[in-house]
Formats: C-alpha cells, sequence, structure tokens
C-alpha cells in the first residue's frame, strides 16, 4: 500500500479547479477565488483509505510549461477538469491534455486519469453522451464524475475516486475492451486459489473459504452469505461450483464482477494480503523479511516451519506413498513463477527405488536451502503462502538462528540440529561415492547418475545417542592452493583417501598441514575404496602414524561397493564429533549400547557437569582454616573420598579395557 497519494488538477482556464479544492476544504462555495490554490494535505484520519493525501492545483497564468510538466511527473492520480457547459474545454481534453499527459510520463507507468465535468449546477443535461467514446478511447481513464463546486455536488466523491484510481487502480486487473480480467491478474488469483486450497482437491470448500475470508477481511462470512456468494456462481456459470466447492473458474468469475461492479478494492485487498505490489508482483518486502544473522551463527527450520511443510508434502502426495512423483513436485511448486528444484537434487537426498522425492528427502533439501542460502529459502515460503497459511507476521518466524558456535564449544554443548562436513580428497580418491553412500546407494546405483545431474552436496538425517540430526556433506574442490574461507566453514572435516592409489593419502595430509592442524575444526580421516586391495602410501608415514601423530582417531575405512546400501556408521561417527569437538572419542563407537557409549553419555550428562562444577567450587573456593587441617575428622573424610574416587575410577577403567 502505498505512502500517500498526490493528486493534481489540470484544465482549461476558468473551468473551476480552484474551485473545486476550495469548495473540498471549507465545505462552502468561496466568493472570492484566487488564480491558483496552495498545495493542501488532507489527513489520513480523514480520508476513507487512511492514507494522507496531496492535493495540487494548477494555473495557466501563474505556473510555466516546465513547472507543470515537473508535477505531472510527480502526481499518482490526474484530474482533468471541463466545464459541462464549454464544448471547447470538453474538445481540449483529447485535443491537449490527454497528449501532453502522455508524453511527460513513463510509458511502463501510466498515470490514472479522473474526468472531472465541473459547474453541473448550470446546465440540466448530462455531458456522459460525449464522454463515453473518449473514456472507451483511452484505458488509462479510470472513471468520469460530474460535479458542481458551487452547491457542492459530488466534491467529495471525485476526491475519492481520485484516491482510489491510485490505491485500487485497475489498469492492471481489468481490460475494457475485452471485459475480462488480465493475464497477470488471473495468474495472481490463480496462484492465491491454489495455496489457499488446503486440501488440493480443486475447490474451495466452507471451511477454506471461511479462512480465506477471515486471512483478508478479517470476518468469516455467514452461512447465508457464503451459499449466496455460491449462488451467484452458479447462475453465471456452469463449472463454477462443484461438490458444493468454489472452483477455479468460479474464484476467478467473482473477481471479475466485483472489477466490472467497481468493487475492485476487494481484489486488491485480496491481492495485498497475498503479497503483491501495483504491477502484480510478488512484493520483495513479502519475499524477503528482514533477518538478522551475526557472524559465526547459522540457520535452520523451527518447528512451525517443519508443521507448515509437512502439511504442504501431505496436500500434494495423493497417491500417499510418502514421495512425490515428477508430477506431484511439478503440481507443487505451480505457485512458484519458476521449477526451484533442478534434477541434482534427486541426487542430495533421500529418494525411493523410482528416483521420487521421499518425505524424508523433501525436508532435507528443505533443511539444505535453510542453511546454505536462508534468503532462498524464505523466498520459497513466501511463494508457498507460509505467513498466511500458517497465520504468522512473516516468513521469518519459521527461522531459528542458532548461538554463536564460540559459545557452544565454551559451554560444550549445543541446541544445533544441522552440521556442516566439508569432504576434501584428490581427483578419483571416492568423495563422491561417499557422498552418495550417505544416500543410501551402492556403487551400481551410483553408475546411473548422470553426469550433468551430478550434486556436490548430499543431506540426510544421523542419530546421535537417539537424537535425530541432520548431516550435510560438501564436496569440495580438490584445488590445494585455493581454498575459500567457506571450504574451511564447517563444524567436522571428512579427509578421504583412496586406499588403492599409493598417491592418494598425500592430497589429505598437506591439507590437513596447511588449513586444519592448528584450527579447533575437528578431523576425521577416511580410508576409501576398502573393498579394494591395500597399497603402501608414498608419504612419510602410513595412515595411522600420521593420525596418532597429530591425535586423530584412526583412519576409518569405507566403501560403497556393496550388495545392499553402504554402512551409515561413518556418518554417525561424523555426526557425533561434530556435536561433540571437545570430546576424544578414541574408539569411534557411537551405537549407543555398549560401555563407553553409555560412560559416555553419563559423562557429557547435564548433571555430571552440575556436580562436577559445584565440587570444584566447595574445593577450590572453600576456606579451610588451620583448625580444619588439625581435625581427624577432616583428613578422615578426605581419605573415604578419596578412596571412594579412586575404587569408581579402577572399575570403570577395568570394565571399559575389557569392552574394547
Amino acid at each position: 500500500m502505498r505512502k500517500d497519494v498526490r493528486i493534481l488538477l489540470v484544465g482549461e482556464p476558468k473551468v473551476g479547479k480552484t474551485s473545486l479544492i476550495m469548495s473540498l476544504v471549507s465545505e462552502e462555495f468561496p466568493d472570492v477565488v484566487p488564480y491558483r490554490a496552495e498545495e493542501i494535505t488532507i489527513p489520513a484520519d480523514v480520508t476513507p483509505e487512511r492514507v494522507p493525501t496531496h492535493i495540487v492545483d494548477y494555473s495557466e497564468a501563474e505556473q510555466t510549461d516546465e513547472q507543470l510538466f515537473q508535477e505531472i511527473s510527480k502526481a499518482n492520480v490526474i484530474c482533468i477538469v471541463y466545464s459541462v457547459n464549454n464544448k471547447k474545454s470538453i474538445e481540449k481534453v483529447t485535443s491537449h491534455w490527454i497528449p501532453l499527459i502522455t508524453e511527460n510520463t513513463d510509458k511502463d507507468s501510466r498515470v490514472p486519469l479522473i474526468l472531472v465535468g465541473n459547474k453541473s449546477d448550470l446546465v440540466e443535461h448530462s455531458s456522459m453522451e460525449t464522454i463515453l467514446p473518449i473514456m472507451n478511447q483511452y484505458s488509462e481513464i479510470e472513471t468520469c464524475v460530474e460535479c458542481s463546486a458551487k452547491n457542492l455536488k459530488n466534491i467529495s466523491e471525485l476526491f475519492y475516486y481520485a484516491q482510489k484510481a491510485v490505491l485500487h487502480p485497475t489498469g492492471p486487473l481489468y481490460c475494457p475492451e475485452k471485459k475480462d480480467m488480465k493475464p497477470l491478474c488471473v495468474k495472481a488469483l490463480t496462484r492465491i486459489f491454489k495455496v489457499s486450497d488446503l486440501d488440493n482437491d480443486g475447490t474451495l470448500n466452507d471451511n477454506e473459504l471461511n479462512f480465506f475470508q477471515r486471512m483478508c477481511f478479517n470476518t468469516p462470512l455467514e452461512p447465508q452469505a457464503l451459499e449466496d456468494v455460491k449462488n451467484v456462481v452458479r447462475r453465471n456459470l456452469i463449472d463454477g461450483v462443484c461438490d458444493n466447492g468454489l472452483t477455479l473458474k468460479g474464484f476467478l468469475f467473482l473477481h471479475t464482477l466485483f472489477i466490472q461492479r467497481g468493487r475492485h478494492e476487494t481484489t486488491w485487498t485480496v491481492l495485498r494480503r497475498f503479497g503483491y505490489d501495483d504491477d502484480l508482483e510478488l512484493n520483495q518486502d513479502y519475499l524477503f523479511p528482514p533477518l538478522k544473522i551475526p557472524p559465526d551463527c547459522t540457520t535452520e527450520l523451527n518447528h512451525k516451519a517443519y508443521l507448515f511443510l509437512q502439511g504442504v508434502f501431505d496436500k500434494h502426495d495423493k497417491d500417499r506413498d510418502c514421495a512425490l512423483s515428477p508430477e506431484e513436485l511439478k503440481d507443487l511448486f505451480d505457485v512458484f513463477p519458476y521449477m526451484p528444484w533442478g534434477p541434482d537434487v534427486n541426487n542430495t537426498v533421500c529418494t525411493n527405488d523410482q528416483g521420487w522425492i521421499t518425505y524424508q528427502g523433501y525436508l532435507s533439501q528443505w533443511t539444505l536451502t535453510t542453511y546454505l542460502d536462508v534468503q532462498r529459502c524464505l523466498e520459497y515460503l513466501g511463494y508457498l503462502g507460509y505467513s498466511i497459511i500458517a497465520e504468522q507476521e512473516c516468513q521469518a518466524s519459521g527461522i531459528t538462528v542458532t548461538r554463536d558456535k564460540k559459545i557452544d564449544l565454551q559451554k560444550k554443548q549445543t541446541q544445533r540440529s544441522v552440521f556442516h562436513c566439508n569432504v576434501f580428497g584428490d581427483i578419483g580418491s571416492g568423495k563422491s561415492g561417499f557422498l552418495q553412500g550417505f544416500l543410501g546407494r551402492n556403487l551400481m546405483r551410483q553408475k546411473m547418475i548422470r553426469e550433468e545431474h551430478r550434486s556436490y552436496y548430499s543431506i540426510s538425517t544421523t542419530y546421535v545417542y537417539g537424537q535425530e540430526k541432520y548431516l550435510l556433506l560438501h564436496e569440495v574442490f580438490p584445488d590445494f592452493d585455493y581454498l575459500a574461507d567457506a571450504d574451511m566453514a564447517c563444524d567436522i572435516v571428512c579427509l578421504l583417501y583412496d586406499v588403492n592409489n599409493p598417491y592418494s593419502f598425500e592430497y589429505c595430509a598437506k591439507v590437513f598441514k596447511q588449513y586444519f592442524m592448528d584450527s579447533k575444526t575437528p578431523c576425521m580421516m577416511i580410508a576409501a575404496k576398502s573393498d579394494l586391495p591395500e597399497a603402501r602410501q608414498t608419504y612419510g608415514c602410513s595412515p595411522l602414524e600420521f593420525c596418532r601423530r597429530h591425535k586423530m582417531p584412526p583412519p576409518q575405512s569405507f566403501t560403497c561397493n556393496t550388495a545392499g546400501a553402504p554402512s551409515r556408521d561413518i556418518y554417525t561417527k561424523l555426526t557425533t564429533m561434530a556435536m561433540y569437538p571437545h570430546a576424544r572419542l578414541r574408539c569411534m563407537c557411537t551405537c549407543n549400547r555398549c560401555t563407553f557409549c553409555l560412560c559416555q553419555n553419563f559423562l557429557n550428562s547435564e548433571l555430571l557437569q552440575t556436580v562436577r562444577a559445584k565440587l570444584y567450587a566447595v574445593v577450590l573456593r572453600r576456606h579451610i582454616s588451620q583448625a580444619d587441617l588439625k581435625s581427624s575428622t577432616f583428613w578422615l573424610r578426605v581419605s573415604v573420598g578419596a578412596t571412594v574416587f579412586a575404587v569408581l575410577g579402577f572399575a570403570m577403567c577395568r570394565v571399559l579395557l575389557k569392552s574394547r
């Protein structure tokens, strides 16, 4: 909606332009009329549309042509005033004023015109017979108003129509020659219909119509009023109502009827509620609401956004197979101006045996978009109508900005659910196979992937100590001489080498030493293609010795040359290391069943952390007096405590060694 409206009055001398303005302001006909009235501003609370309105007069006697051209360029709407009892002033509308205005306005954004027939009190006939052909000839003319400044006839209506022509213009919506809505308007209303069709059955039932009415006009329709609306459609369209629901044709017919009856503000209210501007394009403020993201913070979808996306998936999964076929996916994105997901998405997330994106893969792709490009995610949610359907202020309410990673490291715990792993390795080391293995694809399935559909990302869920987390793998291009900051900004680094290639490990060792040896980012070495014979690496030391020297976990074997889906254990280990970068996970086990995992859960528990903090506070901060040092009771308690801790420590050590 515009912040203000600027109305310019032009016309031949002595047709009553100044009198109209003065009669509006003083509500009486002025005895003395100056050559030109000063610009006046009507406050927002006085106007029907609640928008400040500036009214500007023009006088040929006091202003130059240059000043007139400047005023025309600044005006939002222009009223061409003529005298109903002066044929020459009517002829000047088409011979002088309309061509002059056309020459001084942008062709792509025509200014709406209002024809104003003043001095209607001086004649008994109407000038509409003469004016109607002019209105039909020029599409920029919104309407014609006959009025009288002397007896105040239609003065308020004149300026209301002028204001309405700016705030609710007919031009973008309707073509008078064809007597039908314009294609852009039909396209926008079609998207609105599909977004509002919550069950995707092709009709708006009573519940959907009431929800739509409440979202757009803040009030539901009474049952009788709802039935009356459908009866109007039934009388005019055979297929406007189907199974007691309003079809798309019926929905478009209703808005055509609103516009034809001069109620285009109804259509504009609907369009603006769904994010459209005056050019029937989705507003940038609607698509990209402000979202502040501090440094070292990431973005994730929250519970509200996941619930909304789940509803969108269920709405379009017509065969209820928990996967979206190409037709269902196309139908889902029909409310977008373009297809947002390309063929590479099918190689980024989990799919079923037919190659269709599963429910898990669908949510994973949304999680990936939110993490890597949150602005695009906001845009996509805007196309789907998130703020309207979820009844939220804007799309930003569906995004969670995580806290700084430095705070997570200090507190040794995190609330994040998405972890980023960059995969480094030389050409041919098996990085792509490692990414596809995360999606459950063995070597045979990977050979079916076309090169142009290849993806450098893969994302899916893993479970760490019973918690579901997303792991995002990114294959980094093996350019050793230059790595961008984005290539090094991650939660964990995966260094992958081919066990069958004696020169493969050297690349991983050099990348680690140059970029990650002094960083706090945890690293893991992956021995890929472990089904092949292991070759002796030409590097100065073996991969196992290298990991020992740099206090890294031992190299983890991996192969995707399996009969079924590759093992997911390695991905769970990566996620665990990303979640607990401060922990030394020596055995690299994440089964959550063995003694090590149970002890790890206990050691990382909030209860133990709290008890330990309080014990430190008591031992380190308590003031021990000389009397305490000489007391036998004090030393007895110290001895008992030390003995208990020693016994517990010895027992735990025995259990751990036995299990390993």
